[in-house]
């Protein structure tokens, strides 16, 4: 079993950074892939960005060249720094872990506000 646990949430003004965590518990840690989500009020969840386990890494378009994920082995954390961020960016963000045999653990999600 896999616990991940978010931080790193708050309010922001456009344009401003942010840095999320994803602390996990267990061993396997290195052996899951690792991504990031978003929802925003009244949409679907979407995915934001994944960090593979020999550390590939891959984004949303909206994302791309603002955020940066990765991911720590030794501290079982991955990480989102997120910059010049935009009202549009709003939304709880989620933690993923998903295993080689496609069984995924999920956060309690943090909530980014970006706002004047």
């Amino acid at each position: 079993q896999v616990q991940l646990v978010e931080s790193g949430g708050g309010l922001v003004q456009p344009g401003g950074s942010l840095r999320l965590s994803c602390a996990a518990s267990g061993s396997i840690f290195s052996a899951l892939q690792m991504g990031w989500y978003r929802q925003a009020p009244g949409k679907q969840r979407e995915l934001v960005a994944i960090i593979t386990i020999s550390g590939t890494t891959n984004y949303a378009d909206s994302v791309k060249d603002r955020f940066t994920i990765s991911r720590v082995n030794a501290k079982n954390t991955v990480y989102l720094q997120m910059n010049n961020l935009k009202p549009e960016d709003t939304a709880v963000y989620y933690c993923n872990g998903l295993t080689t045999t496609n069984r995924g653990y999920w956060g309690q999600g943090t909530q980014v506000t970006v706002s004047s």
